[in-house]
């Protein structure tokens, strides 16, 4: 018979008669996070739905803290998309983000919440960061115009975390995980991020017979991309051991252009036809990648997913749920 004990000894004591809140915990990220808050010992898991509470109103934010009765919180609901989905909506992406996590922040605040892990995004970094992108950079300039509003909104609870912490005293944490990947994701071109539609146009267009896809940009700029595992073992990991003011970056420690994405991609989901590249559509922010030392030092997270392991086991989530 197999033991219902966690693996992680240290882990389940910290999480023993933890009443914890995940915000966001039925979305993409928050399904591993759940999966693995489980593994590590927790066994009084909070979901808010959005079906029963919206987050941006206060009188919400308040009933869901009282039938949650948290002791720690971990805040991932998000407005988020890709830079079509940023361009789109920059009023909504801003206002949303803000709302959702400046009251719940303070609310948790005023009910007692022991603490509380705010999810930041690379978004927050300025537009020109030298690469890799280190935490003390974050206020050398403003984000790249494209996702600038989600950005900033999310930017404003490290603020926040960090005035709450000097003032009151209040264990808030603040980490910034880079662009996410995985099954589960979300595959909707309108609003997803770029390997979900990668892998979408390039499985739907070989199935339908098309020869060639268009994508946008020129595909010069890199990006780093993290395995949503390895994301939320790290957010679980932090809300463990990391009690401190700084902001951390969550990073697999990797960098890739995009045009060579597409082509990895390509070949690992089969399609054979051609690539266009769309130079009038908006390339976003030209490099991005992270330092992760401070993650390693502060609470001994490294990421553990080969990228091109991560990217079969999301074609493979995308073939079986596609039809």
């Amino acid at each position: 018979m197999m033991s219902n004990k966690s693996t992680y000894p240290e882990s389940e004591i910290f999480w023993q008669k933890k009443r914890v809140c995940v915000t966001g915990g039925d979305g993409f990220l928050g399904s591993f996070v759940q999966k693995t808050l489980k593994e590590r010992g927790a066994n009084d898991i909070f979901i808010p739905t959005i079906e029963q509470y919206d987050l941006t109103d206060i009188t919400d934010i308040r009933r869901m803290l009282n039938d949650a009765q948290p002791d720690l919180i971990i805040h991932l609901a998000a407005l988020a998309g890709g830079i079509g989905a940023n361009l789109a909506r920059p009023a909504e992406f801003f206002y949303k983000n803000l709302m959702m996590g400046v009251p719940l922040l303070h609310e948790a605040w005023e009910q007692g919440v022991d603490k509380f892990v705010a999810i930041g995004t690379i978004c927050a970094y300025p537009k020109f960061t030298p690469v890799p992108f280190k935490e003390e950079h974050l206020w050398d300039g403003y984000p790249e115009e494209t996702n600038a509003p989600y950005g900033l909104a999310k930017k404003m609870l490290l603020v926040q975390s960090q005035a709450y912490r000097e003032q009151y005293g209040f264990n808030s944490i603040y980490l910034l995980p880079v662009n996410l990947y995985g099954p589960r994701d979300n595959f909707n071109l309108e609003t997803s991020h770029v390997i979900p539609a990668l892998i979408r146009k390039m499985i739907d267009a070989e199935d339908r017979g098309e020869e060639e896809i268009v994508l946008w940009g020129d595909g010069s700029p890199t990006r780093e991309f993290f395995y949503a595992g390895d994301a939320a073992r790290g957010i679980v990991m932090a809300a463990e051991r990391y009690n401190g003011s700084e902001p951390v970056n969550l990073g697999a420690g990797m960098e890739i252009s995009i045009k060579d994405l597409a082509q990895l991609i390509s070949e690992l989901s089969g399609f054979s036809g051609r690539i266009i590249w769309d130079v009038s559509k908006p390339n976003g922010q030209p490099r991005r990648a992270l330092d992760t030392n401070r993650a390693k030092e502060y609470f001994g997270f490294e990421a553990e997913m080969h990228f091109e392991e991560g990217l079969k086991r999301t074609i493979d989530w995308y073939r079986q749920h596609s039809e």
